[in-house]
């Protein structure tokens, strides 16, 4: 197999889902505060980022992962492949770095439905890639939050000439305890400060390309308080940015060691010292002291951009086993699997292995209508006048609700599916000769960043439900219960076990709220079970909503029929396979006790 041609995007589900169940067409494109292009555009434009994803993007893809970056231990510098370069130069000159930004910043303004749907395609091409490309966010958070002097200082030449960027958050006691960071800011005068300190696992912190690279760093005020409240947000660049905007001296901050990974080769994984033997210099954002509320505006979308690349990678996955499936000969048909004589057939022909297909199909789907279903909820919080807008807030909270979903469920449940497309490979899928094993490397690391899959699970019970009641949950559970109740007589199957799992979920909430008041063990114990439980509920539903939707669409377009029963049959499989075990979740919820937290630490 051509590494060259590992990725296989899914295009017709992208399009299914934006254009013919969000309708973006419709309720985004062409509206305030969006460009002012229509779905014939978007969808050439999402034709013509396919394109260039699968050629030019994919192309260094393996190759990053045998040759993956060198550190020089003496300059400091990190040396990228030639080929990933090449692949990261034709991301910009396809202008695909367009989509998430403003117009006032040279990009399109597309509504981050449509946004996302290309930034699968990215991710899922060559996710090493698209994290060399996060000046494109950070360039937005200082729009957002910079002071006008900090705006004209960096965003022109931030996006002009690609400047690489990161979010520098962990150090080596501050993990995910972010709140016990060490590193120390002393204040110089006005908005200038020196970062002192170590800080590692920081995505793509070094690497050669650009003239610069522009990073947020989370740091402790000298006579700050303790916690998450007593950090700040600096500005700190590895070349320091003049007042005009001209570049000048080497700045304090340098790499220190590139760390040795299972997978994502291709991302450099820097550990960066600041102000060791020359001062590491900084601008406090926006020159107020609000880092962790700051920094989470790059959490949530790199949350956010996680979820994607784990549906995008199960989503190609499938579509290689799903192809293997289809070529591969082996065995006769169980049916005739007593007959000596009988012709070999493909694979797909035998019941586990379209079992296996299946599963592969209705959860990749399922992730996808997940992740633009937030994602069109973003849309709708943009078109209310955006964060903060008293119009937005209940989309926002919607959105805020789904986001730990979006990254936990996909993280966590893409791990044990790639494992599913290398069984259906058989011993080929160990082999490097096909990209299933890079897949399972490179994903894994999605359940561990940008907050592990315990912690979206308290975020999501602690934080995004239990600030208003439950009120945004019962919100989201009112619009399953409205398709429970009503709906084509083809899903009426779908729909009854639809409700029995909204039944079932209810009393797993309800259950979890009493326990609380027992001890906030429970949540430690049950939390992960109850963002399955939801995330599967909610994919459930959108999945059956998108068959009442093919339904309709077989009817008016046979010519496309083949997919439209594909979707019905993912929704059908969804209902009667995964949501049943939902009841079992909840009985483990209602069911939970505190002997684990009793048995004694010398008994494991």
């Amino acid at each position: 197999m051509s590494q060259t041609a590992h990725y296989k995007p899914n295009l017709r589900d992208l399009a299914f889902n934006l254009f013919e169940y969000l309708d973006i067409g419709k309720t985004s494109l062409g509206k305030k505060p969006f460009g002012d292009f229509d779905e014939t555009a978007a969808r050439q434009m999402l034709e013509t980022f396919s394109q260039v994803a699968v050629e030019q993007l994919a192309s260094s893809f393996a190759v990053s992962e045998h040759n993956p970056p060198v550190l020089d231990t003496k300059t400091h510098e990190v040396t990228l492949p030639p080929e990933l370069k090449q692949s990261i130069a034709a991301y910009y000159e396809a202008g695909m770095h367009s989509l998430e930004l403003p117009e006032h910043l040279g990009g399109v303004s597309a509504p981050p439905s449509l946004t996302w749907a290309g930034f699968e395609l990215v991710v899922g091409a060559n996710p090493p890639l698209s994290f060399y490309t996060l000046s494109n966010l950070m360039a937005r958070v200082l729009d957002m939050c910079a002071t006008e002097e900090q705006r004209k200082r960096y965003l022109p030449q931030m996006v002009e000439k690609h400047w690489g960027a990161t979010m520098v958050l962990t150090e080596p006691d501050a993990g995910s305890d972010v709140g016990n960071a060490r590193a120390k800011a002393k204040h110089i005068e006005g908005d200038v400060w020196e970062i002192e300190g170590v800080k590692r696992f920081i995505t793509n912190g070094e690497f050669d390309g650009p003239e610069n690279i522009v990073h947020l760093v989370l740091a402790r005020p000298e006579g700050a308080g303790p916690g998450t409240k007593g950090l700040s947000l600096f500005i700190v660049p590895k070349v320091w940015v003049n007042e005009d905007g001209s570049l000048g001296e080497r700045n304090g901050v340098y790499c220190t060691n590139l760390e040795k990974k299972m997978g994502l080769k291709g991302s450099t994984t820097a550990e960066l010292t600041f102000g060791d033997g020359k001062p590491a210099r900084g601008l406090l954002m926006g020159n107020v002291h609000d880092g962790i509320r700051q920094m989470f505006m790059v959490i949530e979308q790199a949350r956010m951009a996680i979820g994607v690349k784990s549906m995008s990678t199960l989503s190609t996955a499938y579509l290689h086993a799903l192809d293997f499936a289809k070529e591969r000969v082996q065995g006769a048909d169980l049916l005739e699997s007593r007959n000596k004589a009988a012709p070999r057939v493909e694979i797909i022909r035998h019941p586990d292995v379209r079992r296996q297909l299946m599963q592969l199909k209705a959860h990749s789907e399922g992730m996808r209508a997940l992740c633009l279903f937030a994602a069109s909820i973003q849309d709708e919080v943009q078109l209310k006048g955006g964060h903060n807008a008293e119009d937005a807030k209940a989309a926002e909270a919607l959105n805020d609700l789904l986001l730990p979903l979006v990254k936990g469920y996909n993280s966590e449940k893409a791990y044990e599916l790639l494992a599913v497309a290398l069984q259906t490979h058989g011993g080929s899928g160990y082999l490097t000769d096909y990209p299933i094993e890079q897949y399972i490397r490179d994903q894994k690391i999605d359940s561990l960043y940008e907050g592990t899959t315990h912690i979206q699970a308290q975020d999501l019970i602690f934080r995004k439900i239990a600030r208003d009641g439950g009120a945004t949950l019962q919100g989201l559970l009112g619009r399953i219960k409205e398709t429970v109740q009503s709906g084509p007589e083809g899903l009426s199957a779908e729909r009854e076990a639809l409700g029995k799992a909204l039944g079932q979920v209810e009393a797993m909430f309800g259950a979890l709220l009493g326990k609380i008041g027992e001890s906030l063990y429970h949540v430690g114990l049950q939390g992960n079970r109850v963002l399955v439980a939801l995330a599967e509920l909610v994919i459930g539903w959108l999945l059956i909503r998108h068959a009442e939707v093919a339904l309709t669409r077989m009817e008016q377009n046979p010519g496309d029929k083949a997919f439209y029963q594909g979707k019905v049959a993912s929704a059908r499989w969804f209902a009667h396979e995964v949501l049943p075990g939902i009841t079992l979740a909840s009985k483990l919820v209602q069911a939970s006790e505190l002997s684990l937290m009793e048995l004694p630490d010398e008994a494991y």
